[in-house]
């Protein structure tokens, strides 16, 4: 899925050290550090963040509506998790369902999961896929990838969510992947639980992740309590699907993400009158400064500008920068090509002659890959900042 934003903020994103959670049993409000949509309660074991949603529409104004809980101005991770959008339940007949022409990725792991419907996923490591209810699609972009999501043509009801999690500096550069799962469901006194991504319950899925992380989808029958045993050096997000739920005896709000830090070894997840879905997130915090924009995750405001530009010249959009096999300078193979007539993006014999190329600094070309045919044009990127975002760090994990 791509951030539809027009205008989307640089985010300069890095993880609070964890701190012990507070035990005095009051239930304070707390503000401090808090802003834009983040209040907390405090919990049986520490404060419970309450992340509240933003609507975001995916196209026109018909067009089928995300709810996005991450990032936040005042939480931006949760572990390496970076971003959530949930959608639906949506009426693909009265929105068009969706609808997600090619767009890049780069330094992160896009994760598809659903509840209701289907969606096809096409990408330009030659990858076609449909994503189905109970199936984790992760989508490894390393360098750098391009993909398609579309709901599929007998898709009557939307219902689902895609995560992103930034890679670790060390696994950033690995080549584009896609890898599906299908867990088996564990089942206890009033749960179901399919682990999608890391460890919990007993259970461990097979999907290599490159960073200690959490994917579980939880459905709890009315009045259930669950109490999950979780590294105490975790920090964890609950998010509300259906049905009212409670993190640590903290309710948490429809379509908001409750958020739990590090320091503790135990959270529990009560059900209320009618059955639950939920979704449980979490994992050891980054610990490392990541630079967020559009859709792409990097380290330094000059590699977001080196990538949007690639992408654009790559698409068609703009002119090749410096430094592109595009542009056709010095004695690049490509330079019988240099000047060719923007609008559609590289394919065919053009791109065949420049695959033994790279970028100056080093980048394989194309950084952004080939597409199949007859496929709907791609996303252009939106204009850059004007200026840079400051630093802005996690509050500590409580």
């Amino acid at each position: 899925m791509s951030n539809t934003e027009t205008h989307p903020e640089e985010r300069i994103c890095e993880s609070g050290p964890p701190t012990a959670p507070a035990r005095d049993g009051a239930r304070p409000r707390f503000t401090e550090g808090l802003s834009d949509g983040v209040s907390a309660l405090e919990g049986r074991s520490g404060p419970v963040e309450l992340l509240e949603p933003r609507r975001v529409p995916l196209g026109g104004p018909r067009a089928m509506t995300v709810k996005r809980t991450l990032p936040q101005r005042a939480r931006s991770l949760i572990g390496a998790w970076c971003f959530l959008d949930f959608y639906g339940p949506d009426d693909v007949s009265a929105t068009g369902g969706m609808a997600v022409p090619r767009h890049p990725h780069t330094g992160l792991a896009t994760v598809s999961w659903l509840f209701t419907g289907q969606v096809d996923h096409i990408d330009s490591a030659g990858n076609w896929a449909t994503v189905r209810p109970g199936e984790v699609n992760l989508m490894n972009a390393g360098t750098g990838i391009t993909h398609s999501e579309f709901s599929s043509a007998d898709t009557a009801v939307l219902h689902g969510a895609q995560l992103w999690y930034a890679f670790p500096d060390h696994a950033r550069f690995t080549p584009p992947s896609l890898e599906s799962h299908r867990p088996e469901p564990v089942t206890g006194d009033g749960y179901t639980a399919r682990v999608f991504l890391g460890s919990l319950l007993g259970h461990t899925s097979p999907v290599r992740t490159h960073i200690p992380l959490t994917g579980v989808e939880l459905r709890l029958q009315p009045g259930a309590v669950l109490q999950v045993t979780v590294p105490a050096g975790h920090e964890h997000g609950l998010l509300r699907v259906t049905g009212d739920v409670s993190l640590d005896g903290v309710p948490i709000p429809e379509d908001h993400l409750g958020y739990v830090g590090t320091g503790r070894d135990r959270i529990t997840i009560t059900a209320g009158a009618q059955p639950v879905t939920a979704l449980l997130i979490g994992g050891e915090p980054l610990n490392e400064q990541i630079v967020m924009w559009w859709n792409f995750v990097g380290r330094s405001h000059e590699e977001i500008v080196a990538w949007r530009a690639a992408y654009q010249s790559e698409m068609g959009f703009e002119a090749p920068a410096p430094g592109s096999p595009l542009a056709g300078s010095g004695t690049r193979a490509a330079q019988p090509d240099g000047g060719a007539a923007l609008g559609a993006p590289v394919s065919g014999e053009r791109l065949a002659r420049l695959l033994d190329d790279a970028y100056d600094d080093g980048r394989p070309f194309p950084q952004f890959g080939d597409f199949p045919p007859g496929q709907p044009a791609p996303i252009p990127a939106p204009p850059l900042p004007t200026s840079r975002m400051k630093p802005r760090a996690n509050p500590p994990s409580r």
